[in-house]
């Protein structure tokens, strides 16, 4: 549990260090995502979720 936590902490740090390095940047972006497909979001976070799986799995065993 203790480290889902520090995972969590990591992901809210690595968020926020983005929009306060490059708000305009970050803006722009969010704003070009609602030209991209579901179908292509949904692809590409799964593809994200099974390399995070991957890279979790390997350091665990």
């Amino acid at each position: 549990m203790r480290e889902l936590i520090i995972a969590f902490g990591l992901f809210l740090f690595i968020e926020g260090i983005l929009y306060a390095l490059f708000p305009s940047k970050m803006k722009n972006m969010l704003k070009s995502i609602e030209k991209i497909k579901d179908s292509q979001l949904r692809s590409g976070g799964f593809i994200f979720a099974i390399i995070g799986f991957l890279i979790i799995w390997y350091l665990k065993r």
